[in-house]
């Protein structure tokens, strides 16, 4: 197969797979963001009272389990507030499954023939992480605002023209500083998956079982291992993706005190509510992130091989 061809695969498994895993799991995400969201006003206001007043404010209150949080939005809302832009979050996860794996299997053909080491592959992963960001950044502020409104009737283009309007463009990349840490999420994500895989499918070829080449991996192998790679990535940079979602979540006409960088959010979170407060919402996160990334590794894999066998030429 020419290189065109197999990133022609990696892009239509990936945008595939994105949509798939997005669409699926999408009421998580929804409860995952609120929860994370919670609180962005109350810390506006801590940053701008006097020191005994933050004091008494910055004192933490009992957090709602995730069922329970879920069950006052369905009290609230009802089913249709989980379902609030579910089709842009899909076209999101598509635009950016599709554009990030296009840029890594470009990257990783032009540096090598072959498989790359961990190091290596952690910066083309951080490179092909960038690369999308400049379409898919605006579109993640607005299912973010979609997310957290409370008007869950109003619609995703009127959303996206009230953002432009308060915060103009440059508006739209708010947390984007996040991503000098977040863009290692799928990198980690990916090298772990591809460094099992590698290392299950050379045991494989070892062995020759039945005396035939494994061509990848099982669904299930797919899907444990994505679940892993999932796990770490997640625990390891939640707090930046909760910084980020509290800075787009943040509103216009906040005062000047409200926290514009990626640190000083960081700083009052943990000065507010400790390391809980940094890993707020993670449960939701976990248990969609995992399921989500398992998910679209497991769609992936199965539509890469399909397009792969399909752009072979007839024998």
């Amino acid at each position: 197969m020419s290189e065109q061809e197999s990133i022609l695969a990696e892009v239509v498994a990936a945008c595939a797979g994105g949509m798939f895993s997005a669409s699926a799991l999408y009421p998580l995400e929804v409860l995952k963001t609120k929860m994370q969201a919670e609180g962005s006003s109350s810390s506006s206001s801590n940053s701008s009272s006097n020191d005994n007043d933050e004091e008494e404010e910055a004192k933490p209150q009992r957090q709602l389990t995730a069922t329970e949080y879920a069950w006052n939005m369905y009290e609230k809302g009802g089913v249709s507030v989980f379902y609030a832009g579910v089709e842009t979050s899909a076209m999101q996860s598509a635009i950016e499954k599709a554009l990030y794996f296009f840029a890594y299997t470009g990257l990783k053909n032009a540096v090598s023939d072959g498989d790359l080491s961990t190091i290596p592959n952690l910066i083309v992963g951080c490179m092909a992480e960038w690369a999308h960001l400049p379409i898919t950044l605006p579109i993640d502020c607005c299912t973010t605002a979609i997310q957290t409104s409370k008007d869950v009737n109003k619609a995703p283009i009127a959303i996206m023209m009230t953002l432009l309007s308060e915060r103009g463009v440059k508006g739209m990349y708010k947390g984007i500083q996040a991503y000098t840490v977040l863009c290692l999420k799928p990198s980690i994500q990916y090298t772990i998956f591809e460094q099992i895989k590698r290392i299950v499918l050379l045991r494989r070829r070892n062995r020759k079982q039945n005396g035939r080449k494994s061509q990848g991996l099982s669904a299930m192998e797919a899907f444990f291992f994505g679940n892993v790679s999932s796990t770490v990535a997640t625990l390891l940079t939640y707090p930046y993706l909760r910084a980020k979602v509290l800075l787009q979540a943040q509103k216009s006409n906040q005062t000047s005190e409200s926290k514009t960088n990626i640190r000083e959010m960081l700083a009052q979170m943990y000065r507010v509510g400790g390391l809980g407060n940094l890993y707020q919402g993670i449960g939701p996160e976990l248990t969609r992130g995992v399921l989500s990334a398992a998910l679209m590794m497991m769609a992936k894999e199965k539509i890469s091989l399909l397009v792969r066998d399909a752009l072979q030429p007839p024998r």
